[in-house]
This record gives structure tokens, sequence and C-alpha cells, in this order.
């Protein structure tokens, strides 16, 4: 009989970059593996296999990752355990997307043995982002019974987020609504990109719209979202997705981008024209209610 097999790549967060371990052997026993390597701040890789009557603990430290089960049997418990010890732990909200060739199990919300479906295993296929509270349990992935499970691969990326943006999240289709003065200044200071350019083209897809920008200067990304232009060449280049109902077009002057990164995918937040910025940061400044310096020469 096929074995299940169970492997776990994650991914750090750029403000958790620990040391690991390399990946264990292979084992066999049902304990957690935070009891197995107790002194890994975050298990960075993992390879597994559980018999079919199985049910595996498995406890996840990184603030975001990746999971993949081959040839799924039995049932995981997946135990989102963020390497903080801060109370704001417990306002921290679970986001999965799964891959749309995702199959073979159905997702559940596991708390203190009560159960509650989360995600069916013909839903994976649409690629939804789902989240929940971490207080809400843990993830319980079990197998669809099948005679043949050979070609059966569950996969989803998963990230911690706060409980601000966990609505964002779900459902990035919310119409818009403009930003205040105040909510501008602060989304420069903590918003995960911030850059200044123009909009060059605007795609439609099927849930979003695309929106292709050039940038002539990047304050911050939190990951690669936008592509320099090469050594001698100050511009950057990405593209930035946003609601359909935002009614946005090439060619209207120069932005100030912000916004979060979403499973690797940049989404906008406020983008007020460049001289609306100016003016706003330059009466805060006067006032001394900016939250953070910008450099804007």
């Amino acid at each position: 009989m096929q074995q299940a097999r169970l492997l776990l790549l994650l991914l750090l967060s750029p403000l958790e970059a620990p040391l690991c371990p390399p990946p264990p052997p292979f084992h066999h026993s049902s304990a957690p593996v935070s009891k197995l390597f107790p002194k890994a701040t975050c298990q960075c890789g993992l390879t597994h296999e559980g018999h079919a009557r199985d049910v595996e603990q498995v406890y996840l430290r990184c603030s975001q990752g990746s999971l993949e089960w081959l040839y799924p049997t039995g049932a995981i418990i997946i135990n989102l355990r963020p390497n903080t010890v801060s109370p704001a732990a417990a306002r921290l909200s679970v986001c999965i997307k799964p891959s749309r060739d995702s199959s073979g199990t159905n997702v559940y919300l596991d708390r203190n043995g009560q159960l509650r479906l989360l995600l069916r295993e013909r839903d994976q296929a649409e690629g939804r982002v789902h989240c929940f509270g971490i207080r809400e349990g843990a993830l319980f992935i079990e197998a669809v019974p099948r005679t043949d499970i050979s070609r059966r691969i569950t996969a989803f990326q998963y990230e911690l987020v706060s409980d601000r943006l966990r609505a964002e999240a779900q459902s990035p289709g919310a119409p818009c609504q403009p930003c205040t003065d105040a909510e501008m200044l602060l989304a420069v200071c903590t918003n995960d990109f911030v850059a200044r350019g123009i909009i060059t083209n605007v795609g439609q897809e099927e849930e979003h719209s695309s929106v292709s920008v050039e940038i002539s200067r990047l304050y911050r990304q939190k990951t690669h979202v936008f592509v320099s232009g090469g050594v001698r060449v100050r511009s950057w280049t990405g593209s930035i997705k946003m609601p359909k109902q935002c009614k946005v077009k090439s060619g209207e002057g120069e932005f100030l981008f912000t916004g979060t990164v979403r499973f690797g995918e940049a989404w906008m937040g406020c983008a007020p024209r460049y001289k609306d910025f100016l003016r706003l940061y330059h009466e805060a400044q006067q006032r001394g209610t900016n939250p953070c310096h910008v450099d804007t020469d």
C-alpha cells in the first residue's frame, strides 16, 4: 500500500530570518515537530511519511509558507503558532490560498474537537483566499477516500496577517473608498510598498483590474513586486491589482502608490496624486503631526 507523504516547505518573512537546521531525516513518530526539534525556531523543511490511519500533528511557527501533501490519506492537523510571545499574536488572522491544482482533501477548522468546514475539495480549484482568526482553531485537513490516490496533491500557501488586513485579503473586490488624510500619511509609513510613478496600462481580469505602473522612485517594497529597469536606469516596472469597481485610467499624471503584498501579489491601497500627497505631507510637517519622515526631495 502506498503511504501518505507530507512535504512542508516554509518561507520565512523578511522580519523572521533565523538560521534553521537542515531538514530532519525521515521519521515515523506522531510526536509534534516542536517536541522532536525543540531548539529549532522554525522548521524550514520537513518530509514526513505517515500511515493511512494516522492523524498527524504539525506545528508551524513561520509567518508565511506553503504546504504540499502528496497522495493524501488519513488526516493531518496544522497548528499555526507564530514565533512571538506578544499579546498582539492573539489578534492575528490566517489566510490560505489553495493551488488551482489542489485536490484530494477537505479542509476544516478544528477547535477543541469541533470541526467546521472551511474549504471543500471541489472549491480548491478556484484559488480563492480564505481567512480565519488564529483563535478559531487549527487546520484539520482530511483526505477524501479514494481507491486511486496517486495523482492527488493538496497544496496551499498561508500567511499570518493582522485582523485589519483580513477583510481586505479575503474580499479584494470590495468597493473602493477614498483614503482619509490620516490614512494616506499612515500608509506611507506602514504599507508593504510605497512608490512614486505613473500608470501605463490598465487590464481587466476575471475578478479584478491589473494596473501596470512605471516607478520613478521606490521608497519601499516588502518583496520584489517591482522590477528594476537596469543598473543605469533609475526606474522600476510592475503590476498592482485592484477591484474592478475602482475606475482608473492610464496617463492621468503622477501618483504615490501604496498597498499590501498578498501571496506575492501587490494590491493597491491609498494612491493619491503625488502633488496632493506633497501638499498634505508638508501641511502635516508644519503641524508636527507626521507619523514618519519621507524624503520628498
